[in-house]
């Protein structure tokens, strides 16, 4: 099985499949064949599958250690001191084999030596399969803030393989779906030409979604992506219509931060910060009681649940005060306020806390 889709703001192709990885790996070589190729690549992925890469030649490796630490700014020297001890040239390129943090940081470090060089994202995660790896937002994390310093620089082509999601561990794999889960509640403002259905897909769905069935894991893919392509091409660099796929995010990114990257994933923490705007929305009327129970049975399925924390209210909000999105006095969240609809608000610290009472 295959699907090529194609991002139109940067004339880059995505290609979905399920063929051997081996195949892929050959698919690759050949599309870069001309090019000398540095490989930023997950420690975990390389140590699985380090025989698959031997059908890519004139390559060197970097490889990065595992976890959302990893993407700081001690990595991204490392990457670029790589490059150039490589010689790596603006003809050349970088390739991404990871989950999100391995794409977010060779990408950047792709968009920055030399002032921008090719790079190609191969994702092995779920979640950076249907979010990450599509749409050109590159970054690492520093002064205790996620993604605060990067680029918007869209890949060369993305190949998407399910079979990496073979070995993919279970609490990866439903962080995926969390992210996954956000793209029902924004299908209708994100301007695709006809409706998927997600949220009603995605019901019906759970079970063969959830045993990786692999035709219905390859069409969620593609919903997903596809969603995610039309806002993208509206909206590439999150002047207006892109802010809407930070549905959840607010809450999750803080509470990322708060938990050290250790306690929660983000496809977790993207989950409780769509229960915490479910909440807020039915709360201030919103949102029908119907689509608030709706809404929270499909998560349900998902085997997710909304659960309580240990930090203060006060702290989330300071953190929630060093997202990219808030400004000196106001706070950014993407809020329902139909089925499938969403909207931008933005809220005073004030108002933030009254959110947890």
């Amino acid at each position: 099985m295959r699907q090529v889709l194609n991002v139109s703001v940067k004339n880059y192709d995505i290609v979905i499949t399920n063929d051997s990885l081996s195949t892929m790996m050959k698919e690759l070589e050949d599309y870069t064949k001309n090019q000398k190729r540095l490989i930023v690549v997950s420690k975990k992925v390389y140590n699985l599958y380090k025989e698959e890469f031997n059908d890519l030649c004139n390559s060197d490796f970097f490889i990065l250690n595992d976890g959302e630490k990893e993407k700081n700014i001690k990595n991204y020297l490392k990457i670029l001191e790589k490059a150039q001890s490589i010689n790596l040239t603006r003809s050349d390129v970088i390739i991404a084999i990871g989950g999100g943090v391995v794409g977010d940081i060779a990408g950047f470090a792709a968009s920055t030596y030399m002032r921008g060089i090719d790079y190609i994202q191969v994702p092995t995660t779920l979640l950076a399969m249907v979010d990450s790896s599509v749409g050109g937002k590159t970054a690492i994390d520093m002064f205790n803030a996620k993604n605060i310093v990067g680029s918007f620089y869209q890949p060369k082509k993305v190949f998407i393989n399910i079979n990496w999601l073979k070995t993919l561990d279970k609490r990866q794999f439903s962080s995926g779906l969390g992210e996954i889960l956000k793209y029902a509640f924004i299908e209708d403002n994100c301007g695709y030409k006809h409706s998927l259905y997600l949220f009603e897909y995605l019901t019906l769905c759970a079970d063969k979604l959830l045993s990786q069935e692999p035709m219905t894991l390859m069409r969620v893919i593609e919903y997903c992506l596809n969603l995610k392509i039309s806002v993208v091409n509206q909206d590439e660099k999150e002047a207006g219509l892109r802010k809407i796929l930070n549905f959840g995010h607010t809450f999750a990114h803080a509470l990322e931060v708060l938990g050290k990257y250790k306690k929660y994933t983000h496809g977790e923490a993207v989950v409780q910060g769509i229960f915490f705007i479910l909440n807020y929305a039915y709360a201030k009327n919103l949102i029908t009681y119907s689509y608030y129970r709706l809404s929270q049975d499909l998560l349900t399925k998902y085997n997710f649940k909304s659960v309580s924390f240990k930090y203060s209210p006060s702290n989330i909000v300071e953190i929630m005060k060093k997202d990219k999105k808030a400004n000196q006095t106001e706070i950014t969240f993407i809020i329902p306020y139909d089925k499938k609809k969403v909207k931008e608000i933005k809220l005073s610290e004030v108002e933030v806390l009254n959110m947890f009472l």
